[in-house]
């Protein structure tokens, strides 16, 4: 190929993303310029819409749509996404054709003084755009009150510092990292204000995908497929096939509120996943084997019979 274009979304964690992907297009392919093109999804201009009242929000698409049309028309070579933003089913003629190495999973709790998510005083006040996290959080504490809050990384914060009564906010750990953030000492300094963050790995489930960079192509473009197996990391692919799988029979987008934990060792996947419906008790199942999608059906299978 004489160029590649990548698509993206605008904001500074997608420019981050676009930028990893083109760093590992450099490596592999020294000689072949990368260009960017810029997109504005409909969940970038509708920043009234709500995110965990998925029926207002519009579902599936929401952050997605704009670039895999680009693709569709030519007009880009490759989308890159947060993987968690991809409903479950791809546009016809469209594919994740390959994933970057996955960052870590877990979402973090930030606040203002050094409470983890078991110390928050009762009736707390949480913010989170993310009907998952909101539907365990409401599980694990059903005192705490949950706020939507929408925005970048700098506005959330910024919210957080200016409503005393807010407790704190949920984040995920990839995006930060990402973003440049550092807080391997527990604590961030942004703005001349200093954050707490504790990580919440073993308290909420992970969403589909999340901490992987999705490279969506056209399947009718062999030597893209070609160019783009070549910066592919197996291993993250093989766990998100699993994931996605799950969610294509789950027939969800990214604001169904389930949850999964997915590994690789040895050859073996194992999948946990929590899923929540009308009650508010959740529905968990396990499964492992070699097959991603056997292993996701497994799963599948179980959480409907629970």
């Amino acid at each position: 190929m004489k160029s590649i274009i990548l698509g993206t979304r605008g904001s500074a964690l997608a420019l981050a993303q676009v930028e990893l992907t083109a760093k590992a297009l450099n490596t592999a392919f020294p000689g072949v310029p990368v260009e960017r093109r810029i997109f504005v999804t409909r969940g970038d201009q509708k920043l009234d819409l709500s995110l965990i009242k998925a029926n207002e929000a519009g579902g599936k698409g929401l952050f997605t749509k704009e670039l895999e049309d680009a693709l569709l028309n030519g007009s880009i070579d490759v989308a890159v996404h947060s993987l968690k933003d991809l409903p479950g089913h791809n546009p016809p003629g469209l594919s994740v054709t390959a994933v970057l190495q996955r960052a870590p999973t877990a979402d973090v709790l930030i606040t203002k003084t050094p409470l983890k998510l078991r110390e928050l005083p009762d009736g707390a006040t949480v913010g989170t755009s993310s009907v998952r996290r909101a539907r365990q959080l409401n599980w694990l504490r059903p005192d705490l009150q949950i706020c939507e809050w929408r925005g970048n990384v700098q506005t959330r914060l910024r919210k957080l510092t200016e409503q005393p009564e807010v407790a704190g906010i949920i984040l995920a750990q990839a995006g930060l990292e990402r973003l440049g953030y550092s807080f391997a000492e527990g604590a961030m300094e942004v703005e001349g204000r200093r954050y707490f963050v504790s990580s919440l790995g073993d308290d909420l489930f992970p969403a589909i995908g999340q901490g992987a960079i999705a490279l969506q192509s056209r399947a009718d473009r062999p030597e893209v497929t070609a160019v783009l197996q070549e910066i592919d990391h197996r291993e993250t692919h093989l766990t998100i096939r699993a994931e996605r799988e799950l969610q294509r029979l789950l027939s969800g987008d990214c604001a169904l509120p389930v949850g999964v934990r997915t590994t690789l060792a040895d050859g073996v996947l194992k999948m946990r996943a929590i899923l929540f419906g009308e009650q508010r008790e959740p529905v968990q199942a396990a499964a492992e084997g070699a097959s991603p999608e056997t292993v996701a059906a497994e799963v599948f299978a179980h959480l409907q019979v629970s």
